[in-house]
C-alpha cells in the first residue's frame, strides 16, 4: 500500500510538470507495478485492494454530494432529468447497436449498452475538482446527469443480472428493480426532509469525533445501498447530500479532502492494477472504433443538456468532455460478463476501452476551449485553457445590480470574467 502511495505519487508529480493530469498517471502505476507487466510487482492480485479501492470511490462521491447541495436537486428536477434521460438514450442506445453491430451475441450486446452508456463518476468527480469548475453553473447538470445515470444503473443491474444468469423469471427481475428503486427513494426522502435531524445528530466541536461520523455514515450507508442492489457510490453521494445541507456540512468538506485524495489515488492505481496491456492488441480495433461512438454521442449530448439548461459553446464542451471517462461500472460489466461465460473478447475489450477513455477524458476535459470553438456558436471563445483552470472566458451581459441577471435590462454592459472556480470580477466599475 505504501508503495501504491508512491509510485502515484512519483509519477503524478512527474506529470504535473508537462500538464498532465493526474488521473491517467495513477492508472498507469497500477499497470506499471501490477502482476501484468514485467519487473518490479507490488501486488500479485489486484483484489488486496479492493476494499481500500471501494473506499476511494466511496469518498469520491461522498465528497460530490456535499458540494451538491440538496436545493440544487429540487430547483433542477425536470431539467435533471431531461438532460440525464438525453444523455442515457443516446450513449446506452449507441452502445446497444455497437454491441449488435459486433455480432458477438445478444447478451454480449446488452453488457455494451451499460460499458459504452455509463459514465465514471469517479473519474468526473476528479475531473472537476482538478479543473477547478464544482462552481461553475454548467456542473449541475453534470452532476445530475451522474444522478441520474446511477438511477438507471440500479434498475439496468437488476434487469441484467437474471439474463447473464440464464435465469427467465421476469418477476425476480422485477423485484431487485423495485427493491433497488424503493430505496433510492428512502434515500431521496431522508435528503429531503431529513437534514435537520441528521444535522443534529452530527454537531459536535471535535473534529475527530466528526470525521469518524461522517465516515461511519458514508461506508455504512454505502454497504446497505449495494445489498438493496444500489450502487454504494450513490449511497454515499445522497449521505453527502444530507450532511452538506447541515451546520457542519463546511467542516466535513474541509476534512474529508485529504482522505477523499488519498484514497482516490488509490482507487485509480487499483484500477490499473486490473489491465493487463497484452490482452488489448486483439480488441484495438473495435476499441477505437467505440471509443469514436462514444466522443460523438458525448458532444451531441453535451450540445443536448447546454440547450436544457440555455448554455452557450463553452458549457456544452465542458459538459460533454467531463462525462467522456469510463470507469468502475465498465468494469464491474466485465467481471458479470466473465462469470457468465461470454464472448471472451468481451473483457479485453471493456478494458481497453476503458483505459482509452480515462486518459483521454481528462485530457480532453482540461482542453474543452478548443471543443467550444468549433460548435455552433463558439467561435467567439477565446483560444488556450478558457474552460480549464486557471483560464477565463471574457463576454458582455446586461447585469442589474440587484436581481440578478437580465439580457433584456437597459442597464449598462460590464465586461465580466468568469473564471475557473465560478468566481467573477467585473472589469469595470457597477453600473
Amino acid at each position: 500500500m505504501g508503495g501504491a502511495f508512491l509510485a502515484a505519487a512519483v509519477l503524478a508529480r512527474l506529470g504535473g510538470r508537462i500538464g498532465l493530469p493526474t488521473i491517467p498517471l495513477f492508472i498507469l502505476a497500477g499497470i506499471l507495478l501490477g502482476p501484468h507487466t514485467p519487473g518490479v510487482v507490488l501486488l500479485s492480485d489486484p483484489h488486496d485492494l479492493e476494499m481500500l479501492s471501494a473506499l476511494g470511490l466511496v469518498l469520491l462521491l461522498f465528497y460530490l454530494g456535499l458540494e451538491f447541495h440538496i436545493d440544487d436537486l429540487k430547483a433542477g428536477g425536470r431539467k435533471m432529468a431531461v438532460a440525464g434521460g438525453t444523455y442515457l438514450a443516446l450513449n446506452v442506445g449507441a452502445g446497444l447497436g455497437f454491441g449488435f453491430a459486433l455480432g458477438w451475441g445478444t447478451s454480449e450486446a446488452l453488457v455494451l449498452a451499460g460499458v459504452l452508456g455509463i459514465s465514471s463518476s469517479a473519474i468526473v468527480t476528479k475531473v472537476l475538482v482538478d479543473t477547478g469548475r464544482l462552481g461553475n453553473p454548467e456542473t449541475k447538470p453534470i452532476l445530475g446527469i451522474i444522478v441520474v445515470e446511477d438511477i438507471f444503473l440500479a434498475l439496468y443491474l437488476a434487469a441484467l443480472q437474471p439474463i447473464l444468469s440464464g435465469a427467465d423469471s421476469l418477476s425476480a427481475a422485477v423485484m431487485d428493480g423495485g427493491k433497488a428503486f424503493g430505496f433510492l427513494l428512502l434515500l431521496a426522502l431522508a435528503a429531503r426532509f431529513g437534514t435537520r435531524v441528521v444535522g443534529k445528530l452530527f454537531n459536535t466541536k471535535d473534529d475527530e469525533l466528526l470525521v469518524i461520523s461522517f465516515l461511519g455514515a458514508a461506508v455504512f450507508v454505502a454497504g446497505v445501498s449495494e445489498w438493496f442492489g444500489v450502487a454504494d457510490a450513490i449511497g454515499a453521494f445522497m449521505v453527502g447530500l444530507m450532511l452538506g445541507s447541515t451546520s457542519s456540512g463546511a467542516r466535513i468538506l474541509k476534512l474529508v479532502h485529504p482522505l477523499r485524495d488519498a484514497f482516490g489515488a488509490i482507487f485509480f492505481f487499483g484500477f490499473g492494477l486490473s489491465i493487463d496491456p497484452g490482452d488489448l492488441p486483439s480488441v484495438v480495433w473495435p476499441v477505437l472504433a467505440a471509443v469514436a461512438v462514444t466522443l460523438v454521442m458525448n458532444v451531441l449530448a453535451g450540445l443536448g443538456a447546454a440547450r436544457v439548461y440555455g448554455f452557450g459553446a463553452g458549457p456544452a464542451a465542458n459538459i460533454a468532455t467531463t462525462l467522456l471517462a469510463r470507469g468502475e461500472f465498465a468494469l464491474i460489466l466485465a467481471t458479470m460478463a466473465a462469470g457468465a461465460g461470454l464472448d471472451e473478447r468481451l473483457s479485453p475489450f471493456i478494458a481497453g476501452y476503458v483505459l482509452v477513455l480515462a486518459v483521454l477524458g481528462p485530457l480532453a476535459a482540461g482542453r474543452s476551449a478548443w471543443l467550444a470553438r468549433v460548435l455552433p456558436g463558439g467561435a467567439g471563445v477565446c483560444a488556450g485553457r478558457g474552460a480549464g483552470r486557471g483560464g477565463g472566458l471574457t463576454f458582455r451581459r446586461r447585469v442589474r445590480v440587484r436581481g440578478g441577471w437580465s439580457r433584456s435590462s437597459p442597464r449598462p454592459w460590464v465586461v465580466v470574467r468568469l473564471r475557473a472556480g465560478g468566481r467573477f470580477s467585473r472589469s469595470s466599475p457597477r453600473p
